[in-house]
């Protein structure tokens, strides 16, 4: 269920002291646009979840504010902290090239940033909350719901470069210590005064309820570009003879026509997730070595029955050679985008397409807490998998944690 939210600074009447004409398009217009951006060093799949929560409080917006048309800016994709690539252009991409954005408007309505500057007629945003956590919270256990205007310093007042674009800028910035859920932004809207607002550091605000049929309904509506969904699919039949119609994985051309099922079977392959990178510093203990890996792998293959392995990895290629030496007797297949499909759908689009073949497979071990493994669990889910066969991570040298497990519901 969506909190309900408190209406009251949405239900002003809009007015206008001097006559209609010199008022202009901006006060006779219901249309109002929120806009978002992350901190910088968030990653391509965090990003991800951190739409959902927008996008949740935005239908909130709809549902019980009926008098605005409001819209979800989309923020450009810019050199992430994870895409490593550095021989294509990875700045301001639009999210059309990695995500299907008529499926995304069947949830809420979305538009491309350079579509927001076209249609608002101006780049300048009425107002920026610029999020930030409360620097004592954790000094004194106090995680009471917080939403503070505080003062601005002037690193934070910095603002000339929105996603990277020198000509956009802002009419006013508050900056706000906030702790809570995404729907509690409600109040710091004024949409009778101001058109546009923006919230920097989205990823602050919490999920209202993570896993609800909110949030699912928003998930399953971030389908992928449809030319991603091809290429996954072509390498899935040459090589790991693996079709919807055979796996049970077909799904219809609307979301919104989905039912609840869990009869899908999977392609006839493990895919594992196998986290390399800052993994092996900040999470050692849960990150297993490539030989244990393996052993792990080799464990579930007997088990299942199965000789083929997929691996979506950011592991160095000397590793991944040392997995498949492990592997040996096994049919390991990793993704090897071409150079016209690399350039066209940078690291971004290569790892969802990653990301589409292990949600096929029979049966998935990803990286535990990471979120690129999130991403396919809950494509998994969509799917209709068997639920043992998608929640479940390598152990680690030192641990062997198991993954929260949360399941898709419809109603």
């Amino acid at each position: 269920m969506l909190r309900k939210l408190d209406a009251s600074a949405l239900t002003q009447v809009e007015f206008c002291s001097k006559d209609i004409e010199s008022c202009g398009n901006k006060y006779i217009n219901n249309k109002r646009y929120i806009l978002y951006d992350v901190n910088q060093p968030e990653g391509f799949n965090l990003r991800r979840d951190v739409y959902i929560r927008i996008a949740v409080f935005i239908k909130s917006l709809i549902n019980h504010d009926h008098k605005y048309q409001w819209h979800l800016v989309l923020p450009p994709w810019s050199n992430l902290y994870h895409w490593k690539s550095n021989t294509i252009k990875q700045k301001q991409l639009p999210w059309s090239l990695f995500f299907d954005i008529e499926s995304l408007n069947k949830y809420v309505k979305v538009i491309e940033l350079y579509e927001f500057i076209e249609e608002y007629n101006g780049s300048t945003v009425d107002k920026v909350f610029v999020l930030q956590n409360d620097p004592k919270m954790f000094e004194t256990g106090d995680f009471k719901d917080k939403n503070k205007i505080v003062e601005c310093n002037k690193v934070r007042l910095n603002r000339e470069l929105f996603w990277g674009y020198n000509n956009i800028t802002a009419n006013e910035i508050i900056c706000i210590e906030f702790h809570g859920t995404a729907s509690q932004l409600v109040v710091n809207l004024n949409p009778s005064v101001d058109k546009s607002f923006m919230f920097d550091h989205m990823e602050i605000p919490l999920h209202d309820y993570y896993g609800s049929v909110d949030f699912w309904l928003a998930r399953r509506s971030m389908r992928y570009n449809k030319e991603l969904y091809e290429i996954a699919n072509e390498f899935r039949k040459k090589y790991l003879n693996s079709t919807d119609k055979n796996d049970k994985t077909i799904r219809p051309p609307d979301w919104k026509d989905e039912k609840s099922k869990r009869n899908a079977v999977g392609g006839p392959y493990l895919a594992i997730h196998l986290r390399r990178g800052d993994f092996l510093i900040g999470r050692s203990d849960t990150v297993p070595t490539i030989k244990n890996a393996a052993n792990q792998v080799i464990k579930k293959l007997k088990k299942l029955e199965l000789k083929t392995v997929f691996v979506a990895t950011d592991a160095e290629n000397s590793e991944y050679i040392e997995l498949t030496k492990h592997l040996t007797g096994y049919n390991v297949y990793k993704y090897l985008p071409t150079e016209y499909h690399k350039n066209k759908f940078k690291d971004g689009g290569i790892a969802i397409i990653d990301q589409i073949i292990s949600s096929h497979a029979k049966y998935f071990i990803g990286t535990y807490e990471s979120t690129f493994t999130f991403r396919i669990q809950e494509d998994r889910e969509i799917l209709g998998l068997p639920i043992k066969s998608t929640f479940n991570t390598f152990c680690g040298k030192k641990k062997c944690p198991k993954s929260s497990q949360w399941t898709i519901i419809y109603e």
